[in-house]
């Protein structure tokens, strides 16, 4: 092991000086507020398209996803859909926002939604959630990479020492470079986290013997082992074994820790609702931000139709997969030992609770033949968490700059006065994560887990800037509020607030507490608008929509294409994240028949996944492409001052 190590630290130093030299070569580029902020408002497509992928996926899915779906099995496996509703969400909101960005200038989502709805709330409520996604959030994957290195290392450095250390190089590029460093060096670190999965994902399938020995494997273990979600006792179409069937459309259980659903918690509901609340990511103040980045909009086609429907799903849907479900036949799940089903004892027994640790442990096995892969697929990993952390810190730093220091404080200030404070501000939002991080991750992952949920209740807002107007100013605060307060309380802050008195746990009725806020949210905003007779910021907003309608010109021949794009995303979202996924269960045969009944010589669920991915990312093309919502404008947009 110990030439693994001397791997590490080679392959260490070189990420650290690529990601040095692009914070220097950044830095020497930057002579407007623009250039740290936006980049100048001018990275190329390819660039946007890559970096904005790494920044929506990597950092969380890289460590996690394999894990939890070797602990829940293709019941979560289902919730990979999320590379196609990542996408869905981009292609609403990305364009419209970009080209509000464009003509006004602006560069946070709070400058958009007080210039929008002309009152500060919104700006005030966009800055805590983005201190959510910086320092509870950050926090969450600096802290994972510091226990990563720490491991591998067999604890030369501590948790916090790897992790004060791998972190404070991304603070130092950071804030030398702006948004132009991270955006450069999110390119390297995404395709780093595609190679990491990739391997990885060979390499499980390869221990496991290959696609056939892999699937009459986990035949055997359908048929003769109960895992610990049990079965789904006629949820999902029949007495399925939960590890390889969604359990049903929707239970009505009182939440997590106070019951359990039967044949695991990820029912057809829970996992839409999931999908819903992911959706929370893009429309993040992050990346608003990182929106008004791009040069043009044919970066955002590429990156929803490429960059996260097509690559990142196969990554999540294959690769991810594999590392989950082959880890029960090669030593990890001490049921199948007992049984003696297992191929190979290449891994240690993992319990639950040990889920994040399957990734580690996959590392740690290839250094057994090539230790030089072991130092790779470190570095693999800790760009994968670094490209998401270094973004939603960065942009909090700057988002507090734009919209406390200048807009509160200091109206005239100049350029550099700006990206100091800027800078000043990164470093504390830095230091706040860290020092949560090392001394609470309990409170860390509490408050982290808030971040998406609490993002997603955006959404009626931008929808409001971008595409509804008759969504009034105090609708669109009275619903976010609310649906905030009702995140909170299906979350387990709310059971600590409370001390556990709620009658309900965490996500009553297999729903994610996005949507139970999201449902407040939308009646609330829904109610107020209606019954408000006369708003007399109506003619305002009529103007940005005014504007939306001048640069989107629609061809006649076109004015089916909406009706079949709405009617293609229900039927999708119906079969693929809905009650029709329940279908996948049985289809090509029933799980806990026997390898011979599996008509694709796979799990029916994890075939019938695979088609509706395919079929998402052809989705995925018809509303960025034939339906205009992330190509280029019709009209060029020009610029004017606020």
């Amino acid at each position: 092991m110990t030439s693994a190590i001397t791997w590490i630290f080679i392959f260490l130093v070189l990420y650290w000086s690529y990601c040095f030299f692009w914070g220097v070569r950044a830095s020497k580029q930057i002579s407007s507020a623009d250039d740290y902020f936006l980049s100048g408002r001018s990275l190329s497509p390819w660039v946007f398209a890559i970096a904005a992928t790494g920044i929506s996926f990597a950092g969380w899915t890289f460590i996690a996803h394999p894990g939890l779906i070797f602990r829940d099995g293709f019941q979560f496996a289902n919730t990979s859909f999320f590379a196609i509703a990542v996408a869905i969400s981009g292609v609403v909101l990305l364009k419209r926002q970009w080209m509000l960005g464009r003509r006004f200038r602006f560069t946070t989502s709070g400058e958009m939604l007080s210039a929008y709805f002309k009152d500060d709330t919104l700006r005030v409520i966009s800055v805590c959630i983005a201190l959510l996604f910086g320092i509870p959030f950050a926090a969450l994957l600096f802290g994972s990479s510091g226990f990563l290195i720490s491991e591998l290392t067999n604890g030369i450095f501590s948790r916090n020492v790897a992790m004060w250390s791998l972190s404070g190089f991304v603070l130092l590029y950071s804030i030398m470079g702006g948004m132009q460093a991270i955006a450069k060096i999110s390119v390297v670190q995404t395709i780093l986290f595609f190679l990491g999965m990739i391997i990885l994902g060979l390499f499980a399938l390869d221990l496991a013997g290959g696609f056939d020995s892999l699937n009459q494997g986990l035949a055997n273990i359908a048929k003769n082992i109960t895992s610990h979600l049990g079965k789904t006792k006629g949820m999902g179409g029949g007495n399925f074994p939960g590890y390889f069937a969604i359990p049903g459309v929707i239970q009505f259980t009182d939440g997590i820790g106070i019951e359990t659903p039967k044949g695991g918690p990820w029912t057809a509901i829970m996992t839409l609702t999931f999908m819903m609340s992911v959706m929370g990511i893009q429309s993040s103040p992050t990346f608003t931000m990182l929106g008004f980045t791009s040069k043009s909009t044919k970066g955002f086609s590429i990156h929803q139709i490429w960059g996260a429907a097509a690559c990142v799903g196969i990554i999540m849907f294959l690769f991810s997969t594999l590392q989950g479900v082959s880890a029960n036949l090669l030593g990890a799940n001490s049921a199948v030992n007992q049984a003696g089903f297992a191929i190979a004892q290449h891994l240690p027994e993992l319990s639950k609770a040990q889920y994040t640790e399957l990734v580690m442990h996959y590392i740690k096995l290839v250094g057994s033949t090539s230790p030089w892969m072991v130092g790779f697929l470190a570095i693999c990993a800790i760009a994968a968490l670094q490209v998401t952390a270094a973004a939603f810190m960065s942009t909090t730093g700057n988002i507090l700059s734009r919209d406390i220091y200048v807009h509160y404080f200091n109206k005239d200030a100049d350029y550099k006065t700006q990206i100091k404070a800027a800078k000043l501000l990164t470093a504390l939002v830095f230091f706040c994560g860290m020092l949560l991080a090392s001394f609470s991750m309990e409170a860390t992952l509490i408050l982290g887990s808030l971040a998406i949920a609490c993002s997603f209740q955006l959404w009626p807002s931008l929808l409001g800037v971008t595409w509804f107007p008759w969504i009034t100013k105090n609708a669109a605060i009275a619903g976010v509020i609310i649906g905030i307060i009702v995140v909170i309380f299906t979350e387990i802050l709310g059971q600590k607030i409370t001390g556990g008195r709620l009658p309900w746990g965490v996500w009553p009725w297999t729903i994610h507490s996005a949507v139970w806020g999201m449902f407040f949210n939308i009646s609330i905003c829904l109610i107020i608008s209606l019954m408000t007779s006369q708003d007399p910021d109506k003619k305002h907003r009529d103007t940005f929509h005014s504007f939306f309608q001048k640069h989107s010109v629609t061809a006649s021949n076109d004015r089916w294409s909406k009706p079949v794009g709405g009617l293609l995303l229900m039927v999708w979202m119906f079969f693929a994240i809905g009650p029709g996924s329940i279908f996948g269960n049985f289809i090509f045969g029933k799980p806990n028949a026997g390898y011979d009944s599996w008509m694709l010589g796979m799990p029916s669920i994890w075939a019938w996944q695979i088609i509706w991915w395919a079929l998402g990312v052809g989705l995925i093309w018809f509303l960025a492409n034939k339906l205009r919502m992330s190509t280029e404008p019709e009209k060029e947009i020009e610029s004017i001052n606020q």
